[in-house]
């Protein structure tokens, strides 16, 4: 997985990983979450993405459109 830069410094994002189809974010508190773009949609995965590589803004996303959309 790759290290999430954190560049406001109070995210819960730990690190990331991206497939063709799917974000796996490690949050600081326990098991990494999967999200699809079967559970979470694709729209929702691409920005996810484009917000992890950035370094920026992935944590409040994921809180306000997707919290309990990942796949596992």
């Amino acid at each position: 997985m790759t290290k999430y830069r954190n560049l406001n410094g109070n995210s819960n994002v730990i690190s990331y990983e991206m497939g063709s189809d799917y974000i796996r974010v490690q949050f600081g508190t326990g098991s990494p979450y999967v999200y699809t773009y079967q559970s979470a949609g694709k729209e929702n995965i691409e920005h996810a993405k484009k917000l992890a590589q950035q370094g920026y803004g992935l944590n409040s996303f994921i809180v306000r459109n997707m919290r309990k959309l990942y796949a596992r």
